[in-house]
């Protein structure tokens, strides 16, 4: 009788650790960020107050610098429930949904005040694209302004044929970009980029000044053009599967919490991006400043690209629409 009585208890204590209650609030969230960058410290910081505020009920866990692979790696480990969400960058949001990508046409925004304003305008309805495709949006992040840094000089657009750039591999945009411009694309995921530049497969990079410096690119540049190619977007996602294993009170505070999170994270990645140009200066990276009229060349270049992805990436009302909204933003509407 004793050892039934033992028996039982262990099967009780078995189904209990397997049971569905146990696991469904851990949550895995998978990111390139490099750990000990602050954008790692930023979500871990998110998580513990998450768990503090939940009673424990609901941890993240985060998988950082990659170790679950590329962006296109962690959606496909998320159909599969291997992860459960992604603290993502234009080329995996846009992935998930195209027509996120509208945000990082090139030369669409000057200043981040019109990103600001822009997104908040047209969170309501990405948001929902994105609930459409099986994930929840938790909150926007970025990585900035992105430039283009090379190994020879870039002064007019002409300069720029035959170059060959870094493309993150599968990014639509990235591709109808450079090609526009006469760059030559070379496709890649991203933990290949460092190597290919020590070896010469490629001749520059794209990105922002703090990303930069976070994955140690700058040690294999020599030049910085000045002038801003896109603004590149980020952002939490969950699958709407796991989130919705959480009770509607859990759900608020999730949402409530992230939000809070990565609008810091946001201001501090902005004030990052200004502090890393003194460190490309100081590694000896060379800022050059085009004339007006090449970047105007190069920007009437790049804005073809706007119509081009209509239907591919975004619908053409879309494009209105966010174009709308930013010139009422630039001018204070």
């Amino acid at each position: 009788m004793k050892s039934l009585y033992l028996t039982i208890i262990v099967a009780g204590a078995l189904a209990l650790s397997l049971s569905p209650v146990a696991a469904q609030k851990r949550i895995k969230i998978a990111t390139l960020a490099p750990e000990g960058t602050s954008w790692m410290k930023v979500m871990n910081d998110m998580a513990k107050e998450i768990a503090q505020k939940t009673s424990g009920e609901v941890k993240l866990k985060f998988y950082s610098g990659g170790v679950m692979g590329d962006e296109g790696d962690v959606i496909r480990k998320m159909k599969f429930g291997q992860v459960h969400g992604g603290g993502f960058t234009g080329r995996g949001l846009g992935e998930i949904n195209p027509e996120e990508r509208v945000l990082e046409l090139p030369r669409l925004f000057e200043k981040s005040s019109e990103v600001d304003c822009v997104l908040s305008k047209v969170t309501g309805k990405l948001s929902s694209g994105f609930e459409a495709k099986d994930t929840v949006l938790l909150g926007w992040a970025e990585t900035g302004f992105v430039y283009v840094f090379t190994n020879k000089p870039i002064r007019t657009a002409d300069d720029m044929k035959g170059v060959k750039m870094w493309m993150w591999e599968g990014d639509p945009l990235a591709e109808a970009l450079f090609k526009a411009n006469g760059l030559v694309p070379v496709p890649l995921d991203l933990p290949n980029v460092l190597t290919s530049m020590q070896t010469g497969l490629i001749d520059a990079v794209y990105s922002s000044p703090y990303a930069m410096v976070a994955m140690q690119w700058h040690t294999r540049v020599k030049f910085m053009n000045s002038a801003k190619l896109t603004w590149a977007s980020g952002a939490l996602l969950v699958s709407k599967k796991e989130f919705s294993k959480l009770s509607e009170t859990e759900q608020a505070t999730v949402k409530e919490i992230a939000a809070r999170y990565l609008r810091k994270l946001t201001e501090q990645t902005r004030k990052e991006n200004d502090d890393a140009m003194a460190v490309l200066k100081k590694a000896g990276i060379q800022i050059i400043d085009m004339a007006p009229a090449e970047v105007t060349k190069v920007e009437n270049a790049s804005k073809k690209v706007y119509d081009q992805l209509v239907g591919k990436l975004y619908t053409k009302d879309l494009l209105t629409e966010v174009v709308r909204h930013r010139d009422a933003c630039r001018a204070g509407k």
